[in-house]
């Protein structure tokens, strides 16, 4: 059973900063890719950034310039570093794995979610 725990969200002031870590628990073998997505209120869930077990990195609605996603292979942790916050980047942010488990096999799945107020 693979496991997915965020932490790290919160209120913050526009202009502010927030690192939001995604730790990865139980028998896996490596991390194939992980995601961050987040959901603003009304709004449909969405994919910030994303990165390879390898470190290759992505970026989605314009955000590559404030946020940075990292990887920690050894402790099987991701993480979202977000400066320059502004109030549209209020939502609850989810993180999503693909890891190996086995032969061919791979696991999916999502943690929980974490808010992240940012207010004017």
């Amino acid at each position: 059973q693979v496991r997915l725990v965020e932490s790290g969200g919160g209120w913050v002031q526009a202009g502010g900063s927030l690192r939001l870590s995604c730790a990865a628990s139980g028998m896996f073998f490596s991390i194939n890719s992980m995601d961050w997505y987040r959901r603003a209120p009304g709004k449909q869930r969405e994919l910030v950034a994303s990165i390879t077990g390898h470190g290759i990195t992505d970026y989605f609605h314009g955000v590559e310039d404030r946020f940075t996603i990292s990887i920690d292979n050894a402790k099987k942790t991701m993480f979202l570093q977000m400066n320059s916050l502004k109030p549209e980047d209020t939502g609850v942010y989810s993180c999503a794995a693909d890891v190996a488990v086995g032969p061919e096999t791979t696991w999916n799945g999502w943690g929980q979610g974490i808010q992240v107020i940012v207010s004017s």
